[in-house]
């Protein structure tokens, strides 16, 4: 399972058996969440975020920050999934110390 970010604690990544829509999961101590990405002509359209079975929620602040990083890192996240799903290739973590908006 790539871990993409560590964004204040909270852990982006995706699970090693995605399928499409391109979506990430937003982690943090026993809560997730979980955010589709929509693109349409090579362009992101829209973001969708939502619950995972079986897991709790993010929190209201924690639902902020997975907010945040998707917005701004969406076609950053467009590109590790092709690397990792499509080319196959190893995701580098990254873990970001200031806020991005």
């Amino acid at each position: 399972m790539p871990k993409l970010y560590e964004y204040f604690g909270l852990i982006i990544m995706f699970y090693a058996n995605e399928h499409e829509p391109v979506h990430v999961h937003g982690k943090f101590q026993g809560r997730e969440s979980r955010a589709e990405i929509i693109v349409l002509n090579g362009v992101v359209s829209e973001i969708r975020y939502g619950a995972v079975a079986g897991r709790p929620p993010l929190n209201n602040n924690e639902m902020r920050y997975f907010e945040e990083i998707i917005s701004v890192r969406a076609d950053d996240i467009i590109a590790k999934w092709i690397d990792f799903f499509v080319l196959h290739k190893p995701i580098t973590p990254e873990r970001i110390t200031r806020r991005l908006k």
